[in-house]
């Protein structure tokens, strides 16, 4: 008889000491109190939320900065089910979860037990793994075989139930060896390759164009010798900016429109054909124009692409942009001529109408605030180098994504492939977890606070100085004009209430708060919400701006802005 301890110890040790699991989000509640305290016990770090979802959230993007599987414990039935927008976050994003949470007791089994619900059953059939404990030395497979799911290939979740008798149960202990679980890549076919590397010879003379999915985040360094070795102009998706420097004399964001529309052949690296990227198709795209996918998930590969799959290339991104490096040099292909005489004047040009529209001195004295008005003095406040952005909204975030410039990878959490809303305070704490030492700034819009505005008492009690700056338009997309509704019949879906008091909130939280009405009290606020960040403060600046023009509605990434 080997030595015995609780089971929830066991799990607690394996996470620690075999995966280095160093923080755990979620909320507690029967049955899985003591499974949380075990977690600390081994020196895990727990971070409790007040709601499931933003804890989902926080776990996901906690996953994503690290590169290895971030980890959720909640309660069962409702709490899983709450849980859920978070999984689907992950799944949708490629990101890497791991959701534990606690279970009927297993002799209370099909009896209508306390939050009774089949949750292997339920997210089986979606996810990478699901499986329940035993009790036994078999639960050191089952927590590899959760983690190693969640890790290897396409990253995604795995889920594990925990049996509410199993937490406190004393069993055999697990004897565990440390090792990495590292993931495994495989390269690229060689015939693809061939076939790439000829058709970007044949392009030589014409217009190419790299485009930069999130799903490349970790192969900045080969795809920096790659661009600049060849010299061509790259257009990186949203959360792949920073992967190569935003100020990088190739990067075509500044004339995202005409990069578009002239592009002949394009590469595309870890990024889909989706909404993002306008399915590839005319009127954004040159109806002539050939996509080159390179990406991890087979899946991906073919889907809304002009040519199907017959210049795609499934394979670890890293070793397939050696290969085609490696290849292109033994066809003698010499530089690119990059960006094109109209590409570069209308770079110029857009760079310099955002230079004027940020200009803060274009809006003292103004009658009310604006997206572009406030934009225009955080520029000015923001240091690249020290801050982490977190944005979401409708317009706050995609007037953001141009007006914030970032040289550094992994400095930008926004809405992601399902343009999400309610992800922002979840987002920002855990980055705040993941870098403690960059300023985290989170840019929301009133509506996209809504959704977990109460996770400030959850950076509050953590003290994690975090900046959250919320867009208050009074309303979604657009606030209304009160004076013009006389009963709550005529009340508009998008109205919310006027000019509302974040700030009052965020004090009654413990936080910092403040109402900000014009640039001379921003700059001065900002200014304070960084000293009490130094002092693990976090704080709440609650700007309001001009409720907007009542005009067709449609997420910004949609359209070009530029």
């Amino acid at each position: 008889m080997g030595k015995k301890v609780i089971h929830s110890r066991n799990i607690a040790s394996l996470l620690k000491y075999q995966y280095d699991v160093d923080v755990v989000f979620g909320i507690v509640g029967i049955p899985v109190v003591e499974f949380a305290q075990e977690l600390q016990s081994v020196g895990i770090r727990f971070i409790g939320f007040r709601n499931e979802q933003a804890a989902s959230y926080a776990a996901s993007a906690y996953g994503y900065l690290t590169g290895k599987p971030g980890v959720l414990l909640v309660v069962g039935g409702p709490g899983v089910i709450h849980a859920l927008a978070g999984v689907y976050n992950s799944m949708n994003n490629r990101w890497p979860l791991l959701i534990i949470a606690g279970s009927v007791p297993r002799d209370e089994k099909y009896q209508g037990g306390f939050q009774e619900l089949d949750q292997v059953s339920l997210l089986k059939p979606y996810l990478k793994f699901a499986g329940e404990l035993t009790g036994t030395k078999k639960d050191a497979n089952i927590v590899f075989n959760a983690w190693n799911s969640a890790t290897q290939g396409t990253p995604g979740v795995s889920y594990i139930d925990f049996p509410g008798d199993l937490i406190t149960d004393v069993v055999e202990a697990i004897e565990f060896h440390k090792h990495e679980t590292k993931r495994i890549t495989t390269g690229p076919d060689p015939r693809s390759i061939a076939e790439v590397t000829s058709l970007i010879k044949e392009h030589q003379d014409k217009n190419i164009l790299v485009v930069l999915g999130k799903g490349c985040i970790n192969s900045s360094l080969a795809l920096r010798h790659f661009i600049e070795e060849f010299n061509f102009p790259f257009l990186p998706t949203p959360m792949a900016k920073g992967i190569l420097p935003d100020s990088h004399r190739l990067n075509v964001s500044a004339a995202r429109s005409q990069a578009l529309k002239s592009a002949d052949l394009v590469l595309v690296f870890g990024a889909r054909l989706n909404w993002i990227l306008h399915y590839a198709s005319p009127p954004k795209w040159n109806s002539n124009a050939k996509f080159v996918q390179v990406d991890i998930e087979p899946l991906t590969l073919g889907v809304n692409n002009p040519n199907g799959t017959s210049y795609c290339i499934w394979g670890d991104i890293q070793l397939t942009i050696e290969n085609l490096r490696d290849t292109l040099h033994k066809l003698d292909f010499v530089k690119h001529k990059g960006l094109t005489k109209e590409l570069k004047e209308k770079i110029e040009s857009n760079k310099h109408n955002l230079r004027v529209r940020l200009n803060p001195e274009n809006y003292y004295g103004a009658k009310m605030l604006n997206y572009y008005s406030v934009y225009s003095m955080l520029k000015n406040l923001i240091d690249d180098r020290s801050c982490f952005i977190v944005c979401e909204g409708a317009n706050t975030m995609d007037i953001a994504r141009i007006s914030f410039e970032t040289d550094f990878p992994k400095r930008r959490l926004d809405a992601g492939t399902n343009a999400t809303m309610g992800v922002g305070l979840g987002y920002a704490i855990a980055a705040k977890v993941h870098s403690p030492e960059l300023n985290i700034v989170t840019i929301q819009g009133d509506s996209a606070f809504g959704f977990s505005g109460m996770e400030i008492e959850t950076a509050v009690r953590y003290r994690l100085g975090i900046i959250f700056i919320i867009m208050n338009n009074s309303g979604i997309y657009h606030g209304s004009d009160p004076s013009t509704i006389t009963n709550e019949t005529q009340l508009p879906p998008t109205m919310l209430s006027e000019k509302c008091r974040y700030d009052l909130v965020a004090r009654g939280l413990g936080a910092k708060g403040y109402l900000v009405k014009n640039l001379q009290e921003l700059e001065y606020y900002y200014k304070k919400a960084l000293v009490h960040t130094r002092e693990r403060i976090p704080c709440l600046l609650n700007v309001i701006i001009e409720p907007g023009q009542n005009k067709k509605i449609s997420f910004g990434w949609q359209k070009s802005k530029l």
